[in-house]
């Protein structure tokens, strides 16, 4: 086995392929409501990397329902509910509360997922997620995309690496698996500036790791600097690279929830190579078995 997929592990935890259904809790952002910032980060669209979520207007359980419908047709009997718009832990407990336990209560979910920033916590909201964990699994996705601080001042993240820290210490405390997102191409990022994201991972515990491609859409920042040519999206051949030596240096343990990642066509402008997804985990997987490299290898 080339690196430890998620696929695997849950096809052996439930007995069946389960799949990831998009929802969304109705949350905004701190970095779009004024508290950290109006614009959110720079690669972010409006919809905050929720783009094939349900609407938020709409109940928990009618948005399982929509959403489900888009997967059955694959053969898909459970799902991992996964709350995807903006931060999904960014609201008062009184609201949060019935959203979880409306998604856990479904006789179809197996677990739930919520995407969020490390920002986005009190202690009120550990004690829920602990509670909602006793029901069915439940694991926060954080979204770090970089250990750097002048990348992540670049790119508007609104937060230190040491909130980071210290909201993952506090989900372990509590048992809670936590789930990092990483960008792989940010603007003035080296090879070795992504390795060293992944080495630092590898020290924290986590569980779980999104390695994605950074994409330029319509509406964000990104796009005007990537218009006025100040910034180059990497090519396939440079991704698959990188991502190759992430993999290679990343921990055994750590599970791989994405190796890719899927821009809304409507949206994307580049690089337009990465909507041929099949196309591109193919290479992977062949490169991979040419090299002989597997996940951990040059640890």
């Amino acid at each position: 086995m080339e690196y430890l997929k998620i696929g695997d592990v849950w096809k052996e935890k439930y007995g069946e392929k389960v799949y990831k259904i998009s929802l969304s809790a109705g949350c905004t952002c701190p970095n779009r409501d004024g508290t950290k910032g109006v614009g959110g980060c720079i690669f972010c669209s409006e919809k905050g990397s929720g783009d094939f979520a349900q609407s938020g207007f709409l109940p928990i359980a009618q948005q399982i329902e929509q959403a489900k419908k888009l997967v059955e047709k694959k053969g898909g009997k459970k799902f991992i509910a996964y709350f995807q718009s903006y931060s999904n832990t960014y609201a008062p407990i009184s609201y949060l509360r019935p959203l979880y336990e409306e998604a856990l209560s479904h006789p179809l979910v197996a677990g739930v997922s919520i995407a969020t920033r490390p920002d986005c916590f009190t202690p009120e909201t550990h004690e829920l997620l602990a509670t909602c964990h006793q029901q069915k699994p439940v694991w926060i996705e954080l979204g770090l995309q970089t250990m750097h601080e002048r990348t992540a001042k670049l790119i508007r993240r609104g937060y230190p690496l040491s909130c980071f820290e210290e909201t993952v210490q506090s989900l372990k405390e509590c048992g809670i698996p936590v789930i990092v997102h990483v960008i792989l191409g940010l603007p003035g990022e080296t090879p070795e500036d992504m390795l060293e994201t992944i080495r630092y991972l590898n020290t924290l515990g986590i569980n779980g790791i999104k390695l994605q491609l950074l994409h330029i859409l319509q509406g964000t920042t990104l796009a005007d600097d990537w218009q006025k040519g100040l910034i180059a999206p990497l090519t396939k051949d440079e991704y698959i690279a990188i991502l190759l030596d992430c993999i290679a240096h990343l921990s055994p343990d750590i599970v791989v929830h994405r190796i890719t990642g899927d821009g809304p066509k409507d949206l994307l402008l580049a690089p337009t190579w990465s909507l041929h997804k099949r196309d591109i985990l193919n290479t992977i997987a062949h490169q991979m078995k040419q090299t002989h490299l597997y996940q951990g290898c040059l640890i």
